[in-house]
């Protein structure tokens, strides 16, 4: 089943862990898909594999004038946007508040929400041109609750619940759906890999054993989501907010042990 056939699809960060997970998922159910990212070698290089149906763009995220390069140069090959997934993101180091430098503060801000912000800016009117589109945000469980040691991160993620619904407001009536997936805990880069060398990664911090499904994400797992949302069969969710977690934020899933003689 193709359910994307002929529609264009834009993931950001696309070359990434999840990223390049979303545009195969794209790509396999019939789409073209557009890989934007800062990396160009892995991007050019997943293009590429995919064949003609793929494009590779460079994309700073919270740059104004490269995301209106970057319709400009999918219309010219695709024609409209019909997806965009704003994928990009970055994770701070740990720190508390008081050690948080406000350059890094910045930063998580400038790629996590000003990037989502500058995307549906710039691809809303092309979708519009299109006859319609949807948008989805990758936010965190981290947008549900408070994190010690990653408030730049914890309050991006919240600043994109509002931003998600504010955009789903403005623009039902054109056609344009915008949602939110929050994941849990994925095993990619961002998750296994320390954000600074010589401390431990985010993954080090966290056991799934206490979930109610006791494992780590794969990035499939947040693709096979994605493409559910996207497509005609979710056309009556907007701004509506997908947790994907495992049971993260339900707490621990205690084990029942029956004292009771079989």
């Amino acid at each position: 089943m193709e359910r994307f056939a002929g529609q264009t699809v834009v993931v950001t960060g696309g070359s990434g862990g999840m990223g390049s997970s979303h545009v195969r998922g794209y790509h396999a159910e019939g789409a073209n898909v557009v890989v934007a990212g800062r990396d160009d070698d892995a991007g050019r290089d997943l293009a590429a594999q995919l064949g003609d149906r793929a494009l590779s763009v460079r994309l700073d995220v919270t740059s104004e004038d490269d995301w209106a390069a970057l319709v400009r140069d999918v219309e010219g090959h695709f024609g409209p946007v019909t997806v965009l997934v704003n994928n990009a993101g970055v994770q701070n180091p740990a720190a508390t508040v008081e050690h948080t430098e406000l350059r890094v503060w910045k930063h998580t801000f400038d790629v996590n929400v000003t990037g989502q912000f500058l995307g549906i800016k710039a691809v809303a009117p092309s979708m519009r041109r299109g006859g319609g589109g949807t948008i989805v945000n990758i936010a965190s469980t981290m947008a549900h609750t408070g994190t010690a040691f990653y408030a730049p991160y914890t309050a991006s993620k919240w600043a994109v619940r509002g931003l998600t619904r504010t955009a789903a407001l403005e623009l039902g009536r054109d056609n344009i759906r915008v949602n939110s997936i929050h994941p849990g805990v994925v095993s990619t880069p961002l998750i296994n890999e320390p954000t600074v060398a010589g401390r431990p990664a985010i993954a080090d911090l966290y056991s799934p054993e206490p979930f109610a499904v006791p494992r780590v994400a794969e990035p499939s797992d947040v693709t096979r989501l994605l493409l559910f949302v996207t497509s005609r069969d979710a056309s009556f969710a907007t701004g509506s907010e997908f947790v994907l977690d495992g049971g993260l934020l339900l707490g621990p899933a205690l084990q029942y042990e029956s004292d009771v003689a079989a």
